[in-house]
């Protein structure tokens, strides 16, 4: 049996819970923006009469939005095999946090990065474990453990029955629980606090002591600005690394800010985002550091005159 009639505020209001979902299946804001906007676009092509068999759009929405990534992260490893560099998930600001720091503009309501949901699930550290699945175990994992939704509900996502997607929800847990616990907020901000003051007074010796001697930074240019092709290892060589471009970058600000909820370091010149960090921290010392510099994966942060 239909439904009597379809909201339109109905409908339109699943987009935030739509973005949501979708940047934690593919990790990027402008594809899970092209994703949903492809899933409302099916939607509205549908007649009227059709629309209204159907007895859950938000789980219709889902569904389809879930099919749309799956093909996406099909193609994703292709596409990232040619990405110049390594391939890092889109960093997202605290939107309130960033505009009264005044950092960055406004970007109106519509903005999907701000309907995204800061937590846990979008964690740098998170996002970067999450790559490591397949496509099926991250969209098995994502809608069951994140989004609480029923595996009788994925397995029309996947085109698979209940009990496999049980077994890749479970196969995926595994990965996510190699990953450590993380550190208090307030125990990484201050972490990330001595960082800045060691990287801005150009202090090797104390930027070592604040690194995990295996640490290891990634960086993400996107073939599009400067920066290391290959992750660099150990941390004295991070150091090293850190310092040189402090020397070859007068005039970077360095800020603390949230990066996906979490403490991180924003580098900016003239008010033009140029760098956004984000730590992994265990044991008061950095083990990973991310550094998104591609200017696309930066379009959040950017000050809008």
């Amino acid at each position: 049996m239909g439904t009597v009639g379809v909201s339109t505020d109905e409908v339109a209001g699943e987009r935030r819970q739509l973005i949501n979902v979708a940047y934690r299946l593919l990790g990027s804001v402008t594809e899970a923006e092209d994703a949903v906007q492809d899933a409302y676009a099916r939607w509205y092509g549908m007649t009227r009469s059709r629309q209204e068999e159907i007895l859950s759009p938000g789980a219709w929405l889902t569904t389809v939005t879930g099919r749309i990534c799956l093909d996406l992260l099909g193609s994703a490893r292709a596409r990232r095999e040619r990405y110049v560099g390594a391939w890092l998930p889109e960093p997202l600001p605290d939107r309130t946090e960033w505009d009264h720091a005044g950092g960055a503009g406004t970007t109106g309501p519509a903005d999907p990065a701000d309907q995204i949901v800061l937590d846990e699930s979008v964690s740098m550290a998170f996002l970067v474990v999450l790559e490591s699945m397949t496509p099926a175990e991250r969209v098995a994992f994502v809608l069951h453990d994140v989004f609480r939704y029923p595996f009788a509900e994925i397995a029309d996502v996947l085109g698979r029955t209940p009990a496999a997607c049980k077994q890749l929800a479970a196969s995926a847990r595994r990965r996510v629980s190699v990953a450590r616990a993380p550190v208090t907020a307030t125990g990484q901000a201050d972490v990330v606090k001595h960082v800045k003051e060691a990287w801005e007074t150009k202090d090797i010796a104390a930027l070592v002591g604040l690194l995990d001697p295996a640490a290891v930074m990634t960086a993400d240019g996107g073939g599009m600005v400067g920066t290391v092709l290959r992750p660099v290892e150990g941390g004295a060589r991070i150091a090293q690394y850190m310092v040189a471009i402090a020397d070859k970058a007068p005039g970077l600000e360095l800020l603390e800010r949230s990066v996906n909820g979490a403490p991180g370091l924003v580098a900016q010149r003239a008010s033009v985002v140029m760098t956004v960090a984000s730590f992994d921290v265990s044991d008061r010392r950095v083990k990973r550091i991310w550094a998104i510099r591609n200017p696309e994966k930066l379009r959040p942060w950017a000050r809008e005159d």
